[in-house]
């Protein structure tokens, strides 16, 4: 019974099997055959190839939803070279809740505003790279997945006295509250006032104003590798001495999330707009440099992906599997072609010659 029952079982397996075996001596193995077969594989190898290269490449995905933080504190760091000298000019932020930010954290630097040589190679190629940036919005893809940004070169102190340098570098970082505001560069060091902002600016000359500046770099949040900030590299030259740089900014809090770098940051937009202050007519307002920036409610989540170990092999059994067989369908249909052909051309010579046969048949009998 035991016996019975095994050999039922090997019975039904053998008729599930959904790969029989074909004897060997009802194979027969052709040259077209082997030829198909070779160009076949060269077609696997090469897209199985390519479907790895499809693997390895990834994408940056975009989510938005709302920002819900409010109570943390934004960081601005600021890196800007303006063509006047160190004591006539003043830094500060003053936000939508004139609040105004101490600016303990800026460093004051006398300096030349003509760049070395090294260091305007350096400003022409982040120039160059902004100016990509703005045609090919794809590119800042391949920045973040790459996360290269090369530090510019170090600024050698000038053998030059104090005297004699005619600018003056602000750099720093500041922390704000997470609300609008206003970082502006104007002249006269910035003094406390309880009605409001104000300035020291009585003793300085309006022939000493020059508002000429060269933004290095300008990003809210801690620095991070992959992103350029759309002003750095900006450079303005004032055409008078009572002149007005405005930049209106909009902050958009990012969540980056790559391979390479896992960090919370933001991006930023800006609007530019520049003109001469002239009461006499109608051009109001105060020679500077001015930021005002907003901060969006939406927060952008950039993610990198890639294609699942799953997938990659579910398309590579498909390639295999579908010129494995599309070959063979091919192979197949040519061969029966090729057979209809020599069928039909054979019959067509053996007819003539049976008609000559019969022609001479006949003319033996006439004779």
């Amino acid at each position: 019974m035991r016996r019975l029952t095994k050999k039922k079982a090997l019975t039904l397996m053998k008729e599930l099997d959904a790969f029989p075996k074909v004897p060997e001596s009802y194979v027969e193995s052709t040259t077209s055959g082997g030829t198909v077969s070779l160009i076949a594989f060269t077609f696997m190898a090469v897209l199985a190839l390519l479907e790895f290269f499809v693997y390895r490449h990834t994408w940056m995905k975009y989510e938005y939803e709302v920002d819900r933080d409010f109570s943390s504190k934004l960081r601005i760091n600021v890196d800007i070279t303006v063509a006047m000298r160190c004591q006539y000019i003043g830094a500060d932020v003053l936000d939508l809740a004139e609040t105004m930010v101490a600016s303990d954290g800026l460093q004051y630097e006398p300096v030349n505003f003509e760049l070395p040589p090294q260091q305007r190679i350096w400003h022409m190629t982040l120039l160059h790279v902004q100016e990509r940036l703005r045609v090919e919005h794809a590119l800042q893809d391949v920045i973040f997945k790459a996360a290269i940004k090369g530090a510019p070169p170090a600024q050698m102190k000038s053998e030059d006295s104090t005297a004699s340098l005619s600018a003056c570098r602000i750099h720093g970082h500041l922390y704000v509250n997470k609300v609008a505001g206003n970082f502006h560069i104007t002249v006269g060091k910035s003094i406390p006032h309880p009605r409001g902002h104000a300035h020291l600016a009585a003793l300085v000359s309006h022939d000493s104003y020059n508002f000429s500046h060269r933004i290095d770099h300008l990003s809210f949040g801690e620095p991070l590798p992959g992103i350029i900030s759309p002003l750095d590299g900006t450079e303005k030259i004032a055409i008078d001495s009572n002149h007005m740089f405005q930049y209106f900014i909009t902050i958009v809090p990012t969540k980056l999330n790559t391979y390479k770098v896992s960090a919370d940051t933001h991006q930023y937009s800006i609007t530019e707009r520049e003109r001469v202050i002239n009461h006499a007519a109608g051009s109001h307002g105060v020679s500077g440099i001015f930021m005002k920036y907003d901060i969006s409610s939406l927060m952008v989540k950039v993610t990198e992906q890639h294609m699942p170990l799953w997938q990659f092999l579910v398309r590579l059994c498909g390639i295999i599997g579908g010129i494995f067989s599309t070959t063979g369908m091919i192979h197949g249909l040519v061969g029966f072609l090729v057979d209809v052909v020599c069928c039909r051309f054979q019959m067509g010579i053996y007819k003539p010659v049976k008609n000559t046969a019969q022609s001479e048949s006949t003319a033996d009998q006439a004779r």
